[in-house]
């Protein structure tokens, strides 16, 4: 039997402006609850449910990365919202609800407790539920991620990757600081801050695979009568120990020597020699280690130099979420 219910413009919009559901869906909603607005947002969030068990095996690998920090800058957060296309992720309203969710996200300390978070009266989980529904596609906080320090800044890349950077003081001209190696972190992908927070073993089997690669390449290099690439004893200065760089210096001694370059200029030449053999012998920090990459901004530096330029500060640490 059909509803006489009569159900409203204004009726309609509010729910809408509620669940972000559609016209014709929340018109539904309503007549099926008889009016009640309650208990159509509940008709919504079961037809989300109902959607979001078909899909669950979907990949939620598009959406938007948004980080935020507090008003005085010494708490950041950075969430992936996900879902399924690249076209509900550029979406003014999708992203709109991952602002709302890294709001929330300064509340709390993991991702479980996000989910379990206040949103309107239900969970941060059941909104994502119910705009399964509106939406028609998976949604998921694939990421979550937060920062506190004396001073927090922030960097987000069109949505697609987000960085938080803590400072150890908040030093003039922090917000520039912060926000360029932010963009360092979201440009690089940096895994650690220093080299001297890997582990050994980690080290030794990167060495192992970067020594297989190349050993591969040059067997068809070989074959092909072509240079040979350099096959390196270390990847990282963890490795470089005073008495590794004490032999460095004696051969490019002997170098130099061989070269018949005059002994009294060997000490303007060695320094540069001895810098070129570090910069050959550190890839692995070069990739992973923040402090060590060129800056993106003036690759004749590195990171740690570019910062060392802002005076007593040093980077304490760092975050990075991004799609996929």
């Amino acid at each position: 039997m059909e509803s006489t219910v009569k159900i409203t413009a204004a009726e309609v919009n509010k729910l809408r402006q509620a669940t972000g559901a559609g016209m014709m869906d929340c018109k539904k909603a309503l007549v099926e609850a008889e009016g009640n607005f309650d208990k159509a947002i509940e008709v919504l969030r079961k037809k989300g449910q109902k959607v979001a068990a078909n899909r669950a095996d979907r990949e939620s690998s598009e959406g938007a990365a948004i980080a935020k920090v507090n008003a005085d800058n010494t708490v950041g957060v950075a969430i992936v919202l996900g879902c399924e296309t690249d076209f509900v992720g550029k979406n003014e309203n999708f992203i709109a609800l991952a602002e709302q969710i890294a709001d929330l996200a300064f509340t709390v300390n993991t991702k479980e407790e996000l989910l379990a978070a206040d949103f309107g009266g239900m969970t941060v989980a059941d909104k994502l539920i119910e705009q399964t529904g509106v939406i028609g596609e998976k949604l998921d906080i694939n990421a979550f991620e937060k920062l506190e320090a004396p001073y927090v800044g922030s960097y987000v890349h069109i949505n697609k990757i987000a960085a938080l950077v803590g400072l150890s003081a908040n030093v003039k001209n922090a917000e520039t600081l912060s926000k360029d190696v932010a963009m360092q972190i979201a440009s690089m992908g940096a895994s650690t801050l220093s080299y001297k927070d890997f582990d050994p073993a980690f080290i030794a089997s990167e060495l192992e695979a970067r020594i297989a690669v190349i050993e591969k390449d040059n067997e068809e290099l070989a074959r092909l009568g072509k240079t040979l690439k350099n096959v390196p004893q270390y990847i990282s200065m963890a490795q470089l120990t005073p008495e590794v760089l004490a032999q460095a210096e004696e051969d490019a001694k002997a170098q130099l020597k061989a070269e018949g370059k005059p002994e009294q200029i060997w000490d303007k030449i060695l320094p540069g020699k001895i810098e070129r053999f570090i910069s050959d012998n550190t890839t692995l920090d070069q990739e992973q280690c923040l402090l060590d990459q060129n800056f993106i901004k003036d690759e004749k530096i590195n990171v740690a130099k570019y910062v060392a330029s802002y005076g007593d500060v040093a980077i304490l640490g760092f975050k990075r979420v991004a799609l996929g």
